[in-house]
């Protein structure tokens, strides 16, 4: 449905016979969109007949299109294009993102931690307090062999939830909610090897101390914030693809555990969750500061992107990235691997390029944290675990099964 807050431009909008004659369908027809959410109006001007938003119009024409087979239409509406669901989860703008309706940029300022911010993307409310989220029992011992085993986070959350999937998945389904949280507490202590077990001064720990004490980071309160910030920022990011490759799952009946482990699956590929180790890379490659321009100058030479920077919904810039940089900074990092990092943000501001997007928000506060390379891309694929479920949980409450066509090009 679409947004059903005020229309204030009067002059954009159409009369019933002309929405009407856009849309290809007779004015009762308009009327029913209207009725259902589908299309905002609102009175005219002394008396008259309702007017009608034109965005909206042309929003349903084009999903009216798409469902008739026009092909075209709907694959461009997967690249970037019109939006293909509806959804109240999270809404996207250039100055800042909604969560449920409430602004990321007053979440960060006013502190709020990941455990709320999860439970207001699933329920819809912000949450004054939420009760402690506590971890599955696994046989951490058993799963030594793979969690040791050399290479990035993201394929370990994967295997982790689909061993949690095996071990607990219809247990998760009796009540959603609470298996949610118990899924996301049990993958963060999965974050690094060895895994740490709950403890605390006699209450539960939070998502964010249960990956400081993973990381070995545990003793330092600031690290544990620019953690949490962390998490907060990459909860969710409307219908990327990963959010949609979780409502696929979901929408076939997959417990939500399994629908986790398909959106970490589709994350670890390197233009998605796992670009910021490409900038890690990057910086490696780079060394030292003082080697940073000509790597730059020379790698746009060449055509080349530099990971870390650019989004194409943001051409103005990431909003999530100002508060990790800005965290990061309050922290006075001094190692090798900071300095070369803000040498590229100075080194692509200088040159007018794009702005940085949120992995190298996320490399800047594991740089600043002292973190290993590819703590990154861990810290975003859990956060993101909590706009997963939301998603999810959607998808199961729309009661339909996602099933594009295919528009054949074949001999």
């Amino acid at each position: 449905m679409v947004d059903q807050r005020g229309i204030d431009d009067q002059r954009s909008l159409l009369d019933a016979r002309t929405a009407a004659a856009r849309l290809g369908v007779d004015v009762r027809t308009l009327y029913a969109y209207a009725a259902r959410g589908l299309v905002r109006s609102r009175p005219g001007p002394h008396g008259r007949r309702h007017l009608y938003d034109p965005d909206d119009i042309d929003r349903l024409l084009v999903r009216k299109r798409a469902r008739a087979g026009h092909g075209a239409v709907a694959a461009a509406a997967l690249r970037f294009g019109e939006p293909v669901l509806d959804s109240a989860i999270t809404a996207l703008g250039e100055g800042d993102i909604r969560y449920r309706g409430h602004a990321l940029s007053r979440l960060v300022a006013d502190g709020v931690g990941f455990e709320r911010v999860a439970e207001l993307l699933w329920s819809g409310a912000l949450p004054a307090r939420v009760q402690p989220w506590t971890a599955l029992p696994l046989p951490w011992s058993r799963l030594r062999a793979v969690l040791q085993a050399p290479g990035a986070a993201i394929p370990r959350l994967a295997w982790v939830a689909s061993w949690i999937g095996l071990a607990h998945g219809a247990a998760l389904e009796d009540d959603a909610i609470a298996g949610a949280r118990a899924l996301v507490a049990t993958l963060a202590m999965a974050l690094a090897w060895p895994p740490v077990p709950s403890r605390g001064r006699g209450s539960t720990p939070t998502v964010a101390e249960r990956c400081a004490w993973a990381l070995g980071c545990a003793e330092h309160p600031r690290k544990r914030a620019a953690i949490e910030l962390a998490l907060v920022v990459s909860a969710d990011h409307e219908l990327n693809a990963s959010a949609f490759g979780v409502r696929v799952a979901a929408s076939t009946g997959a417990d939500l555990a399994a629908s986790v482990a398909a959106g970490l699956h589709v994350m670890s590929g390197p233009r998605h969750g796992a670009a910021s180790r490409l900038l890690e890379q990057l910086l490696e490659r780079a060394g030292a500061p003082s080697r940073v321009p000509a790597l730059v100058r020379e790698r746009l030479r060449l055509g080349e992107r530099i990971p870390g920077f650019g989004h194409p919904i943001y051409p103005a810039g990431d909003p999530r990235v100002p508060p990790l940089l800005a965290c990061a900074r309050a922290m006075a990092p001094r190692s090798q691997r900071w300095l070369t990092l803000e040498s590229l943000l100075r080194a692509m501001a200088e040159r007018g390029r794009d702005a940085p997007n949120l992995d190298a928000g996320l490399v800047a506060i594991t740089i600043a944290c002292g973190l290993p390379p590819g703590t990154a891309t861990g810290l975003f694929a859990l956060g993101r675990t909590a706009g997963w479920i939301a998603h999810a949980l959607e998808q199961r409450a729309a009661g339909f099964i996602l099933r594009p066509r295919a528009r054949y090009v074949g001999p």
